[in-house]
Parts: C-alpha cells; structure tokens; sequence
C-alpha cells in the first residue's frame, strides 16, 4: 500500500512538471504581451527579462501555498487515501484542462482553475462522507470552505470590471496628455511620468511580488507596512529626477518603464502563482510524508491534521520550479500563440482579426455608437475638435511591425501592477490573468483601436475570452469531480488508467498543434503588407497574396469537386461528408482572407486600387461563386447517398467520367496558369474552357431527354442533372477567376 502512494506522489510530480509547462504557457501573457506588442526590444531580450524575473520570483516563492493544503477542504476532516484522491484527480484535470486552453490560444486563469478543481474533487467526496455518515451531524461546512471559492467568483466579476474601466480611463488621459506623436510632449513630463510608474512598479513588487517571498521576515514585513508612505515617496523623488536625467542623456524613457514592468509582472506572477502548479504535489507530499511517519498503515484511518500547519516548501523544489519555468518559456511555442490572442484583439490598427462577428458584439456596437453619438450632440465643438487632434493617427510613433506604442504598453504594465497590488491589500482574489488582459483591452478601446471596421470582430473576442474564464471554472469543477469519483471508487486501476489517460491526451495533443500550426504556417505576406510604408513595396505583396489566393482556392475547387464526384459515383458517404466540411470551412478561411486583402487595397496608391478594384472583386467573388458550386453539388449528392437510394446508372456514369476528367485537367492547367502567372495562355485555355461548357450542355439535354424512359431512375436522374449543371456554373465561375487575375496583376498603362 505504501509503495503504492509512493507511487501517486511521484507521479504528481511528474504530472507538476508538465503542469509548469503549460501554465507559464497559459500566463506568459500577463507579462509579456505589452512588450512585444509595442516591440520595446527584441523578442530574446523580453524572454530573458521575464525569464529572469520568474527565476527570481519562483525562488523567493513559499507564503502561497497553503490554498492547497487548507484553502479549500477541511483537512481534518479528511483521511489521508481520500485527499491523495483529491491530489492526484486534481493534477491530471489542471493539465488536461490547461493544454486544452493554450493549444486555442486562449488564455485562462491558472488560479481559478485549481480552486475550482480542488472544489470538484472535495465536492463529490464530501457527498459520500455525508452520505455515509450514520450520526447526521457531518455537514458541508464541516468539510467545505466555501467562502474561498465565492470570494474568487467576486474576484473575477471585479477583476474583470475594474480593469476594464480604469485601462480605459488612464489610457484617454494619458493620449490626451501625451498624444500619439508623443516626443514633443516630454521636455517637462516625461521625468514626472517616470518617477510615477517606476515608483508604481516599486511598489507592486514589495506589496505583491515580494510579500511572501521566502526571505520576508514578519519584523520585514511590519517594517515595510509601517514605513510604505515614506518608501513610496522617497522613491518618487529619486525616480522622477533619474529618469528626467536618462531623459537627457538620449535615454527612450518608456522603454525602461515598460521592460522593468516586464520582469515586476513576471516575477509576481512566478512567486504567487506557483501555488498553482507545484501546490497540489508539494500539500500530496506532505501528506505522504506524514502518513508514515504517524499513519501507522492505516490510509483509511489517518486523518490529515498536519495540513492546517504552515507550508514549508524546500528550497530545492522552488530552484527546480523556477528553472523549469524558464525553460518553457523560452521554447514553449503555445505561448507566443496565447501572447499573439492578447496583443492581436489590443492592436492599433486594423489587420488579421483572430475572431468572427457575433451578435452580442454587434449589439454592442450599435448601442455603444448610439451613445457616443447622443454624447457628442452635448459636448462643445470646440471640445471634439481639441481631443479629435490629441487622437491623430498621422502622427503616430510606433515601432515598425508594432502593435501598438510605447505610451500603451507603460499604462498596461504600470496599471496592471497597481491594481493587483492594491486587490492584495485588500485581500481580494485579483487574478493576474483577468487584470492584465482587461487593461489591455480597455486601454485600447481608449487609444480608439477599435474602429468601425474592427469592432465587432475585437469585441467578440473580448467576450470569447471572458466566457472561457467562466468555463474555465465549470469544466474544472466538472472534471475533477468525475475523475475524483472514478479514482475513489475504481481504486487503483482507475488512477493508473487515468494518468495514462492524461498522458495520451496531452501527447496527441501537442501532435495534432505542431501538426496545425505547419499547416497554417504564417501569413508573412500580409504582415510585411501591413508593417510596410512603401506603397509600391505594399502593391507588390498585395499582388502576391491576391495571386497566392487563387492559385489555393483552384486548387481547392479541383480537389474537392473530384472528391464529390467520386464520392457521389462510388457511394462514399464519409468523403462526402468530408467534402461538406472541407467547404465550409473553405468558405470561412476565404471570408477572412478577403478582409485581409481589403485591408491591403486600402493602402496602396489610391489610382492604382481605384483601377484594379473591379477585377479584385471579381476574383474574389469568383472564388466565393465556386465554393458554392461545390456546395450545391455536394449537398443533393450526399443526401441521396446518405438515404440510401439507387446509384447512378453504369450509362450515366460512363458518359460523365471522361467530362469530369477533363473538367479536372482543364482546372489542373488554370492553377498552373495562375502560378506561374502565364498569363499569354490564358486566351487558349479561355477557349477550352467555353467548348467543355459546350459539351456539358450537350449532355444535359441528353439526360433530360433520357429522363422520361421508364427504366431510368428519377432520383439519380435529378441529383446527376444538378452536378451537370453546377459543374457548367463552375467552369464559368473558373474561366472568370482566370480574366480578373490577369486584368489585377498586369499593369494596363503599358
């Protein structure tokens, strides 16, 4: 038995390792994502900044973890087979869970997900201790700490709400003090700007970072409690005039401010946070130490006292966590794709939208522009004029490739810290997660980066995010309370089976990401479009993409529309079905690549997009057009295969073969055509395109005539007259896709 638990305890350190991975790929968000999006160094030197900030953080780390050892449960209350249930139920849904969120790059709470787990798994033990108890007098409140759990729900709502309001506020206050062309307005400010935020981010290190650091003493602790006024205004002072004196010596002020907020965050989030990742095993190992040093054998007899005493967490676990931490942030590729969710939805200008519209954010919209335009009907004109000028995107200093600048990755950092650290001491539950990311957004609806064109697709993600923070809290809940019944009740079978189980999944997991993260690669075209300020340079790249677009999309047409025909002439009912989605999610792929491209037409010399606007459009529409075509084709087809009804005939299908054949290595040569831009041949394979159409007419009017013979099948008749007949729209739609990319990329002034 003992070996057993042994066991367990190794593997929830193992299961604590893959936990560290992909929770610093969860949360590297909340520090580094206004510094690489405002690009205030390179991309290695911000990883090392915060990298060295989590080493520092996690070591100093120990005053956290009692959340996992008496936070949730009554420990007392518990033996200690039942809370090794809890432990290791917990570990296998946390990583689960927190894989899940970052291979869809969205970020999550970290906290709320461990309480929530830890609350599941207490939960459905505390169901059948109460079920079992023959006295009557067991009740939650015996076994549960319920006020931890509310007091983390109030956080998120106030988190959430707070963040938003003041990264909206101090944002429009800081533009309109500093404006976007920002280097005009700093001969007096910027030292009275710096000596607030370095003091900002003093002070949020020494109240939330260090507060509960290993080496804080309580006589430290009082000390600093009773002397943070003057620690606060002796910083101010200090501060204020070294950075009006780097001010002078050529020094980017902001840059300082925003990479020393990089590692206050960073090393907040590893010295309070770790709880989160390492808690659940190091409150597992205690328990087991305990156990046989005093359980005398008894896993069922043994209650866990021990756990109300205080954690005291060797030094070597936090060295260990701390280098493992580093080491996934730096090669973790999950999270610079949760930092792109964030940095993406708080860009200043228009470009790829990670998200759709929805009819929340669209309802939200018009509300929102209602209000605002009753505002200004109020406001002087004078007024709107004033702030319209401190608002000018001309002006504009921003780093090339930048999402947004320097001004706004100070007022996150700096705001962030604030608030966290006045949540600490308040003592309410602020999540890193919620504040950051909520700053953000509101200091970009502030910076006016949520135009017309963009607001629905940010707002929606906005809400999406938000809404996997309350699903985080559900599905935590859910999870463990399922695993912790199974474990309990399957003994050790089901705990082995379970750990596999989690391993499976996060093994394929991390399979089927590498997978698609090769096969979305990186749209470099459209960023080098969008980063470039040449407009010749942005034309070129423009033609580029356009012509990458096509050269897909009739690549995509030829394969699927072969893979219908098949599908409908074999009676293969999953290529079918495989074809459907394929389409569809062709049609939402080719929707966004559109926006894309419009954006780009946007930015080239107003003439030339004036002159190659109709051909644009109508390659791009010609692309929509074929989508459809396969659509209209696919559908009756699968039906008809799905129902089961009588095939095509051998007479039918015979004749159709050598047709769709053609269709294909006519569709083969256009994409080479369109690949290679060999536009001299387009004329010829214009040609054979309008005889194949020619021919196809030919043979409906055969199936037509055909079609009143008694021994031919209606059905088939129907479905084959309607594959006929898209498959004449597709070669128009095709032969137009051909004429609009030569009429685009060819210059017409020659």
């Amino acid at each position: 038995m003992e070996t057993m638990f042994l066991g367990i305890v190794v593997f929830l350190f193992l299961l604590a390792i893959f936990d560290l991975v992909v929770g610093v790929s969860n949360d590297a968000v909340n520090f580094m994502n206004s510094a690489i999006g405002a690009k205030a160094a390179s991309f290695k030197t911000i990883i090392a900044i915060a990298a060295f900030g989590i080493f520092i953080g996690a070591t100093l780390s120990n005053g956290m973890m009692e959340i996992a050892r008496h936070g949730i449960f009554r420990p007392e209350q518990f033996y200690f087979q039942e809370l090794m249930c809890i432990f290791l139920a917990v570990m296998v849904t946390d990583v689960v869970l927190l894989d899940i969120f970052n291979s869809l790059g969205m970020p999550t709470s970290t906290t709320v997900s461990m309480v929530f787990e830890l609350l599941g798994g207490t939960f459905v033990l505390a169901l059948i201790k109460i079920a079992g108890d023959e006295t009557g007098m067991l009740g939650f409140a015996d076994l549960l700490n319920t006020e931890k759990a509310l007091s983390v729900i109030l956080g998120i709502f106030l988190s959430v709400a707070v963040a938003f309001f003041f990264g909206t506020l101090v944002q429009y206050l800081s533009r309109l003090l500093f404006t976007f062309n920002y280097t005009k307005k700093l001969k007096y400010t910027i030292g009275l700007f710096g000596g607030i935020a370095v003091t900002a981010i003093i002070y949020f290190m020494l109240i939330k970072g260090l507060k509960d650091s290993a080496f804080m003493t309580t006589e430290n602790k009082h000390w600093i409690q009773e002397n943070t006024l003057m620690l606060v205004s002796c910083s101010f002072v200090f501060f204020t005039i070294l950075m009006q004196i780097l001010h002078w010596c050529k020094i980017n002020i902001f840059k300082v401010v925003v990479m020393l907020g990089t590692f206050a965050l960073a090393m907040a989030f590893a010295g309070n946070d770790l709880v989160n990742f390492i808690g659940v095993p190091l409150a597992g190992f205690s328990a087991y130490t305990d156990f046989m040093a005093n359980g005398n054998g008894e896993p069922m007899g043994y209650l866990m006292n021990s756990l109300n005493g205080p954690a005291k967490t060797p030094f070597l676990f936090l060295f260990l966590a701390g280098v493992i931490m580093v080491y996934a942030l730096i090669t973790s590729k999950k999270a610079q794709n949760v930092v792109k969710t964030s940095v993406d939805l708080s860009r200043q200008d228009e470009g790829d939208e990670m998200f759709g519209s929805s009819a929340v954010a669209r309802s939200i919209v018009r509300s929102t522009m209602s209000a605002s335009e009753s505002i200004a009907k109020i406001l002087p004109d004078n007024l709107k004029r004033w702030a319209d000028s401190r608002f000018n995107k001309d002006v504009m200093i921003m780093e090339n490739g930048a999402a947004f600048d320097l001004i706004r990755a100070s007022v996150n950092l700096v705001l962030a810290g604030l608030l966290i650290a006045l949540g600490t001491s308040l003592k309410l539950p602020l999540s890193t997660t919620y504040v950051t990311f909520m700053v953000a957004m509101g200091s970009s609806l502030a910076d006016r980066a949520w135009s017309r064109d963009s607001a629905v697709y940010r707002i929606t993600g906005v809400l999406s995010v938000i809404g996997g923070w309350f699903i985080t809290a559900g599905a935590a809940f859910t999870i463990c309370f399922v695993v912790t019944l199974i474990m309990y009740y399957g003994g050790t079978f089901a705990m082995l089976a379970l750990i596999a189980l989690a391993i499976f999944l996060l093994v394929r997991s991390n399979i089927h990401y590498s997978k698609k993260q090769k096969d979305k690669g990186k749209d470099d075209i459209f960023s080098r479009l969008i980063a470039s300020k040449d407009k010749e340079e942005r034309w070129r790249l423009l033609r580029q993409h356009v012509n990458n677009t096509l050269v897909a999309e009739m690549a995509f047409t030829n394969e699927t529309y072969r893979q219908i025909t098949d599908g409908f002439i074999n009676e293969n009912l999953k290529a079918l079905r495989k074809a459907v989605n394929n389409t569809d999610n062709q049609k939402e792929m080719l929707k966004k690549i559109r926006r894309k491209e419009i954006l780009g037409l946007r930015r080239i010399d107003n003439f030339t997009a004036i002159e190659k606007n109709t051909w644009f459009h109508l390659g791009s529409n010609s692309c929509e057009q074929m989508l459809y075509c396969l659509k209209r084709i696919c559908d009756p087809c699968k039906e008809h295969v799905d129902n089961k009804f009588t095939p095509l005939s051998e007479r039918a299908t015979n004749e159709f073969i050598p047709i769709r054949d053609e269709m294909t290595a006519l569709m083969t040569k256009a994409t080479e055509v369109l690949a290679n831009k060999a536009y001299d041949q387009t004329d010829a394979l214009l040609r054979e395109g309008a005889l194949l159409k020619g021919k196809i007419s030919t043979l409906r009017k055969e199936q037509m005539d055909r079609i009143q013979e008694r021994d031919v099948n209606v059905k088939a008749s129907m479905v084959y007259l309607n594959v006929l007949q898209e498959s004449q729209e597709l070669v128009s739609y095709w032969r137009h896709l051909l004429r609009a990319d030569r009429m685009f990329q060819t210059d017409l002034k020659k």
